[in-house]
């Protein structure tokens, strides 16, 4: 049996018929509308099935755990750092797996822009899943509009929201390119950083298993994902950070153990250092 929302933790909110008819009507929104946004952390039994086409596309960002879409073409694994994109008008299903239910920033969108977006990137029902460089980026993105038509329903916010939309969108479309094998290689080796980003990162294994130097392996890995490897796995600690911040009330101290973090200290440094605030303040912004 699945379900379709109610998890703990979890943020939605759908937009009402006449906000989004407006939005399609104003210029600066009407290219790109979110109709309806959410996120499921750890959504064990998580399911959706719809036989009759709707008319938004759906998208869904994976940061943590797995699952697999179904269109007409077949069954599509996601896992961390895929994005998964349902165009609209095609019959779908998607449902997290059993033991290991994903975590998802996801959104629904219409617009006069989408179906260009979609050529772009190639996310066709025979090909909706993508390898996304910076996932943790794409899922702020994601929760900006959600933060943004939480709080209130107006044009700047709809403005806002359409504007963080397409930021997602164009990066999902530029990620679309030929891959060579060191690519391809520095590739696996974020996903690997991705998979466990609590563990101890061993720059010069994943170096190795690229057969570059490690400062070779660096310097390619910063071009491809903007950041150094390091950088990359605090990105996603502190995102993982973030979240148990949102969504639990365990203590800073096993927050920061639960992301890599053996010293509670060093963690607030660091989440001050990447979040310009503390763990303590985050918690306490919207209380």
């Amino acid at each position: 049996m699945v379900i379709a929302e109610g998890f703990p933790g979890q943020r939605i909110l759908v937009q009402t018929p006449s906000a989004i008819a407006g939005a399609l009507g104003r210029p600066g929104t009407r290219h790109l509308v979110v109709t309806d946004i959410g996120h499921f952390p750890r959504a064990h039994r998580h399911g959706y099935a719809r036989d009759r086409p709707i008319d938004q596309a759906v998208v869904l960002l994976c940061t943590q755990g797995r699952g697999t879409v179904q269109t007409s073409a077949g069954s599509f694994a996601v896992t961390p750092g895929h994005a998964a994109v349902l165009p609209a008008g095609h019959p779908h299903a998607y449902a997290a797996d059993d033991d290991e239910p994903w975590t998802l920033w996801w959104m629904h969108v219409v617009g006069r822009d989408l179906d260009e977006f979609l050529a772009a990137a190639d996310l066709t029902i025979r090909s909706p899943v993508r390898a996304v460089r910076d996932i943790v980026h794409c899922a702020a993105l994601v929760s900006e509009i959600l933060r943004a038509v939480e709080r209130e329903v107006t044009d700047a916010a709809q403005l806002a929201a359409s504007g963080a939309a397409w930021h997602v969108m164009a990066l999902l479309a530029s990620g679309h390119s030929p891959r060579d094998r060191r690519s391809a290689a520095i590739d696996a080796a974020a996903e690997t950083i991705r998979l466990a980003p609590e563990q101890r990162l061993d720059i010069d294994a994943l170096a190795a298993r690229c057969h570059l130097s490690r400062s070779h392996f660096t310097a390619l890995f910063r071009r491809q994902l903007g950041s150094s490897p390091l950088q990359f796995q605090t990105q996603l600690r502190m995102s993982r950070a973030r979240e148990l911040l949102d969504t639990t009330e365990l203590p800073i101290a096993r927050i920061a153990e639960a992301v890599g973090y053996g010293d509670a200290y060093y963690f607030s440094r660091q989440f001050r250092r990447v979040q310009g605030t503390t763990p303590t303040l985050y918690r306490e912004r919207e209380a």
